[in-house]
């Protein structure tokens, strides 16, 4: 066999991991020798030919290595028509590179645009497989992706140490999680670390809600308050505008993010002393954490095992703890948001935690 590997899109903790399982797989279940190309910057690589040729002794620390050792790249579905700079058309240059190395298949680690582009490629005719990386947790057809409970051990951690500090002050602090346009992170890991409020794209807040929350728990006697807010998080006013209304207002926004906007209300609206908290991009970095080495290692021998049967045209999944298949058509261009209903939010209702609507 010979097939191609590349990561696309922001990176995450278990890309590796993901990519040793593909390899081993293979190598220990075919009879003869398998060729790996891996290609550099996601799909950069694919339409440049970039590519390094990968062995099991690349990627044997990859249970443990975060990141990914090809790199990556954004290559955004909208513009993949695009030409780029020197004139290269980026789908056939993919499709000549796939033919030029008589590859049988490519394994695509992406979130949501990147497996755009690999429906794209399967439309074309090559021999897809995708895998399912994301933190953010929002890929269609699968309950869990890679990446997203490593993320979440990082902000609970994140809101563990900003509590002793709150505590000791008697301060508000609002902490912005990663999370433009879906509220799993936030959602998961403010139930973890227990924040008093956790504020989703899914649910439009209401300044008041979250300043009656922050009061009711002062006179219940606690010192610190946490507010754990998503990177895309609405207020019901700005819900009601038109995506074009909205890009005007985030033009004209002086906060450098939604954290900021929320913290000067509090500030304003209460005698609080309130603070910033912002972990960043380290929500995608380090080493995976136990579940994510599993699920991602599940995911890469349930890859391996479709392209020895030669089952093509899929997204890896996992549905209900089992491994499974779904057509990449019926994924590809779909986000998974959060139930504004469902158990979790129902929970942590249940917990007291406000969403700011209630």
């Amino acid at each position: 066999m010979r097939v191609g590997l590349l990561t696309s899109g922001g990176d995450c903790q278990a890309l590796n991991a993901t990519m040793r399982a593909i390899v081993q797989t293979l190598s220990y279940q075919t009879h003869e020798q398998t060729e790996f190309y891996g290609f550099l910057d996601g799909y950069h690589g694919l339409v440049c030919n970039q590519y390094k040729r990968l062995t099991k002794q690349d990627l044997l620390d990859g249970l443990i290595q975060g990141g990914t050792i090809l790199g990556t790249s954004r290559m955004p579905f909208k513009q993949i028509d695009e030409p780029m700079e020197d004139g290269t058309r980026k789908v056939p240059a993919m499709i000549q590179t796939y033919q030029q190395h008589k590859l049988d298949c490519l394994f695509v680690l992406g979130g949501n645009g990147s497996t755009k582009t690999a429906n794209r490629l399967r439309e074309e005719g090559l021999n897809i497989i995708a895998l399912p990386k994301t933190i953010d947790n929002d890929t269609w057809g699968t309950d869990l992706t890679f990446g997203f409970t490593s993320a979440i051990e990082i902000v609970t951690r994140y809101i563990d140490d900003i509590r002793t500090t709150a505590t000791s002050h008697g301060r508000v602090f609002v902490i912005e999680a990663m999370g433009h346009k879906v509220g799993w992170i936030p959602l998961y890991a403010g139930i973890a670390g227990g924040a008093d409020v956790i504020l989703i794209p899914e649910i439009p807040y209401d300044m008041k809600r979250i300043v009656a929350a922050i009061e009711h728990d002062q006179t219940e006697g606690e010192r610190a308050s946490i507010v754990l807010v998503a990177e895309g998080a609405l207020s019901k006013a700005e819900a009601k505008l038109t995506k074009k209304e909205y890009k005007a207002l985030l033009a004209k926004r002086e906060e450098p993010s939604v954290a900021y906007v929320i913290a000067r209300e509090l500030e304003r609206l209460t005698d609080r002393e309130v603070r910033v908290g912002l972990p960043g991009h380290s929500q995608r970095g380090g080493a995976p954490d136990a579940q994510d080495r599993l699920f991602a290692t599940q995911c890469g021998i349930e890859a391996a095992e479709a392209a020895l049967e030669g089952k093509y045209g899929i997204l890896v999944a996992q549905k209900k703890g089992k491994m499974c298949r779904v057509p990449l058509d019926e994924v590809a261009g779909k986000l998974k948001y959060v139930n504004p209903k469902g158990e979790m939010v129902k929970e942590a209702r249940y917990m007291g935690i406000s969403f700011g609507d209630a």
